[in-house]
């Protein structure tokens, strides 16, 4: 024989029935004690000098053996009340074990009854569907609490799926730009009867070029899904030699202010979200513009500022530049420049994997500055 399922329903009439036996056991226990105890006052009364325990009065003397037998009788007599009392509490307490049980079984199922339309609800909800929500009209309670809850998470992960489809999207569309393009200038080579040499090695260096540029953008492609899964290692370290590393790498002179910014963390990570920063701030500058990287400790937090006096970036664009495959909607973009809209995207990700919160601001007369303050190392 199978035992049936422990179900949240069974558990909680079991639950209810132990506590209604407990509960009858201890009053059966006291009452009779209480029965017992009052079933043993009896009092004895004569002209013999003194008073015996019995309910029964005397008008002379009576003899030893008479108050034996008046003794002996009425203890059969109270033995004979309790054991029926025992008896009878006995039968009514399993009678009202069994009632216990129906009634924990029903109200436990009217209780957990909007817990099953949740689970229904959940249950048919997918991938195409994530906009519907349990919407729960009961009463502010635990319940509602947590179908309020399951209702945050569905729209979280709703906010999730359409930012990866939408990432998707995009990413078959920067991919396929390219390989149109390639399979463009194949064509035209192939039908051109007068090709020469030279055109050849024409095309050939115009597929290499593009050949590089897809390169970057997989590698980019495949930086961001890293950055987003969060840091490989924890491992302490200092933002400003971090810091020192790019700038030695950097092709222009940038101006820095470092000082002590100590941090844990990925440096991998870490140091490719100061290396997209700078490149961000000297790619998107003006001519004979500045550009400044300042570390240091502020608030309790290990903060990273990057600057530039680019151009006039408006307030409401700030914060689409750090969404995937986003440029400035002013400036002229190309494919073969290295630059795929994904620099601030990463930044973003590894700021968060790393618990770093970021802050933007465009400057009135042009530029952005990026500060990131992160958690300091104790």
């Amino acid at each position: 024989m199978r035992l049936p399922a422990r179900t949240m329903r069974l558990r909680l009439t079991l639950l209810y029935s132990s506590v209604f036996a407990g509960s009858g056991i201890i009053l059966l226990g006291i009452t009779y004690l209480l029965v017992s105890h009052a079933a043993g006052i009896f009092h004895v009364t004569g002209d013999f000098g003194g008073s015996q325990s019995a309910d029964i009065s005397f008008s002379g003397k009576p003899s030893l053996p008479e108050l034996a037998q008046v003794r002996a009788l009425v203890d059969r007599h109270r033995d004979a009340i309790l054991h029926e009392l025992l008896v009878q509490s006995g039968i009514a307490l399993a009678i009202m074990m069994v009632v216990s049980v129906a009634l924990g079984w029903l109200v436990a199922g009217r209780a957990l009854r909007p817990m099953g339309a949740m689970a229904v609800t959940v249950r048919e909800i997918s991938a195409g569907n994530l906009h519907e929500r349990l919407a729960v009209q009961t009463p502010h309670d635990e319940l509602k609490d947590l179908a309020d809850t399951v209702d945050e998470l569905l729209a979280r992960l709703e906010s999730a799926f359409d930012a990866q489809k939408h990432f998707v999207a995009n990413a078959a569309h920067e991919l396929r730009t390219p390989l149109t393009l390639e399979r463009a200038l194949l064509e035209e080579a192939l039908t051109d009867g007068e090709a020469t040499r030279a055109s050849f090695r024409v095309l050939a260096d115009r597929l290499l070029r593009l050949s590089i540029d897809q390169d970057r953008r997989l590698e980019a492609l495949l930086t961001l899904a890293n950055s987003e899964r969060g840091p490989d290692r924890q491992e302490p370290f200092d933002l400003a030699a971090v810091v020192e590393r790019v700038l030695d790498a950097a092709p222009s002179r940038i101006g820095a202010a470092l000082a002590a910014a100590p941090v844990s963390g990925d440096p991998a990570q870490v140091e490719r979200l100061i290396a997209n920063l700078v490149d961000n701030a000297v790619q998107h500058n003006v001519p004979g513009g500045r550009a400044n990287v300042v570390t240091g400790v502020q608030d309790g937090r290990a903060l990273l500022s990057v600057s530039n006096s680019g151009p006039v970036i408006p307030p409401g664009e700030i914060e689409r530049l750090f969404a995937p495959f986003q440029r400035l909607r002013t400036e002229r973009t190309t494919h073969d420049d290295g630059h795929h809209g994904l620099g601030l995207s990463i930044v973003q990700a590894v700021a968060t994997a790393h618990n770093a919160v970021i802050t933007a601001h465009a400057a009135p007369s042009g530029g952005l500055l990026v500060e990131i303050a992160f958690p300091l190392r104790r």
